[in-house]
């Protein structure tokens, strides 16, 4: 019974609180989310005696929230502005999405007042309709005047968004389709790679390909189109320099330590003997027996095989037009091969489990140097994924 008037009472809480921040928001004039507010509780159980409060202002929300709106559209209108469509549009679509989220609640009874909740609703659909005809025909009008008049690459996008826009809400509107196609064509920014190797090494050529294999990187651009082979009569706006400055490989170099190492292990065991020399008993009448030790020694002999490769370059992006470099990052990558292996001279006994596990290990090739400088490219493909990704043009 406590817990039951607990929750009843924590429940009671929790519902005032609400009722508060939904009369604030209307009292604020945030009619939305009143409204919103106000459903989402109804919805749950409109005949729930605590919701009888959300009706009430669910009530007076939407009166309110109507009338604003439709002053709202008549001031828009009678500015005559044709920039002000989509506003209008969005207006009437917002008082019939209320409208459609109160009517499946209907009736809802206001009990103290004996009475149902009054909402007037009006039927929206040649406002509607008249709203995306006008709206429709400004945002074609506005996308055909840029793609026929732009000066930049901006123009083209900015008719792309409104044409996808009118797409959206009215499909298949005259010859959008292909005004959207023009407009991304025209609005991309076209970059040709080149790679330039100024050292003395050879990169490998897997590396080339993987590395120019632009696809791997994940770009997140949708103005940005990357070509490694030039297309005949495409013009550029950019030129990306992928350039290999520096390769450094270090000598084949094997070093040798030698540690010693030296341990007592056991050796078999003697008879324990009394002082006359006869071999002492247990209570149980077995021969006493101890433990011999010996000392064995081992000369360890450790071999680390090592080479590694360093390269360095820069990543470019060069202004076609301007004929001037707009971006530079550095580029560098380091691989290092490393291989240890032993032998002994001695008793291995003495030595450690961990240097035992050596013993099993040999001398191994070493990697050629294009091979050095292949796996040292694993790095340079991150890099230049991230200088990809963060590059921006416009």
């Amino acid at each position: 019974m406590k817990k039951f008037l607990l929750f009843s009472f924590i429940g009671l809480l929790l519902s005032c609180s609400g009722v508060k921040k939904t009369q604030e928001a209307l009292n604020s004039g945030n009619y939305q989310t009143a409204i919103n507010k106000a459903v989402m509780n109804i919805a749950e159980n409109k005949t729930k005696k605590s919701n009888q409060q959300y009706i009430i202002l669910l009530e007076e929300g939407y009166k309110k929230n109507t009338e604003r709106e439709l002053q709202h559209i008549k001031f828009l209108k009678k500015e005559g502005n044709a920039a002000n469509y989509e506003e209008i549009y969005n207006s009437y679509n917002r008082l019939q999405s209320i409208q459609e989220r109160i009517r499946p609640l209907l009736p809802l009874y206001i009990q103290d007042e004996g009475r149902d909740a009054n909402f007037t609703f009006k039927n929206y659909d040649d406002d509607l309709l008249a709203a995306k005809s006008e709206l429709s025909d400004f945002l074609y009008s506005n996308a055909t005047a840029l793609l026929k008049d732009a000066n930049y690459k901006t123009d083209y996008r900015k008719a792309y968004n409104d044409l996808n826009y009118l797409d959206e809400i009215n499909p298949n509107y005259k010859d959008v389709a292909s005004k959207i196609n023009e407009a991304y064509q025209k609005g991309l920014d076209y970059i040709i790679v080149e790679m330039i190797n100024n050292t003395d090494q050879i990169i490998p050529k897997r590396l080339e390909d993987e590395l120019l294999n632009l696809n791997t990187y994940g770009l997140n651009s949708n103005w940005t189109e990357y070509h490694t082979n030039r297309i005949q009569n495409q013009l550029y706006d950019y030129q990306m320099e992928v350039s290999f400055q520096d390769i450094n490989i270090s000598p084949e170099q094997i070093s040798e330590k030698q540690i010693s190492k030296e341990r007592q292990i056991k050796d078999g065991y003697t008879f324990v003997e009394d002082r006359n020399g006869n071999v002492v008993s247990d209570s149980l009448g077995n021969s006493i027996k101890v433990d011999k030790f010996k000392t064995v020694r081992c000369d360890f002999y450790q071999f680390t095989q090592f080479k590694s490769a360093q390269v360095t370059g820069v990543v470019s992006f060069i202004d076609l037009k301007k004929q001037q470099k707009v971006n530079q990052y550095p580029l560098s990558s380091q691989f290092v091969f490393e291989h240890v292996y032993a032998n002994y001279d001695g008793d291995k006994r003495a030595l450690d489990n961990e240097l035992v596990s050596l013993l099993q290990l040999a001398r191994v090739p070493f990697p050629s140097n294009e091979q050095m400088v292949y796996d040292a490219g694993e790095d340079l493909k991150n890099n230049l994924k991230n200088i990809l990704n963060n590059q921006r043009f416009n």
